[in-house]
């Protein structure tokens, strides 16, 4: 049996260190200087390096106090393999209050290690200190690969339906030739 490691830091995220078989996984909330290899991750499984995007994400979830925000690494031999990051959204659609997932990846070298159940079970744990008991996220349909992961974690198909429509050049008709109402 593993025992984890929790130490405090502002805004009540606790970073977590579990000892396991081998080299020990430690999961904690993202520093200034990690932020190079999360690009590298996401560049490497994405193909684009989105760097703006990065700093932005980085500002608003890894440098905030911010309660119910949380963006994890997950540190390999000191090296960051992996990160999650999301957040507990209130009365969306409709929706009580519960935890959002919306980025998790693990360096493809990295992977079939548990390292992103350690990730999802770091940032649910988060999620239950804030109270809620519910964790949601989307994907794309024929993201196969982390559909499984999910689907692995007990994850299945919930009460919301994703709807999207194309924006016409025009205000007020829609990209297939709409009339305005």
């Amino acid at each position: 049996m593993t025992q984890a490691l929790t130490k405090e830091r502002p805004g009540g995220v606790r970073a977590e260190a579990s000892p396991g078989a081998g080299d020990a996984l430690v999961i904690r909330p993202v520093r200034r200087g990690d932020l190079d290899l999360v690009i590298a991750i996401d560049a490497t499984v994405t193909g684009l390096e989105k760097r703006k995007y990065w700093a932005s994400v980085y500002r608003r979830y890894g440098a905030s106090d911010r309660s119910g925000q949380q963006f994890l690494v997950a540190l390999a031999q000191g090296h960051v393999v992996g990160f999650v990051i999301g957040e507990v959204r209130d009365w969306e659609f409709g929706s009580p209050p519960c935890g959002w997932v919306f980025a998790i990846d693990v360096h493809p070298q990295a992977r079939l290690g548990g390292i992103g159940t350690r990730l999802l079970e770091a940032i649910s744990a988060g999620f239950r200190r804030a109270g809620v008991r519910k964790v949601r996220t989307m994907l794309a349909r024929d993201n196969a690969l982390i559909l499984s992961f999910f689907r692995s974690q007990g994850m299945m198909a919930g009460p919301l339906i994703s709807l999207e429509m194309d924006l016409g050049a025009e205000p007020g008709h829609a990209a297939r030739g709409g009339r305005p109402r």
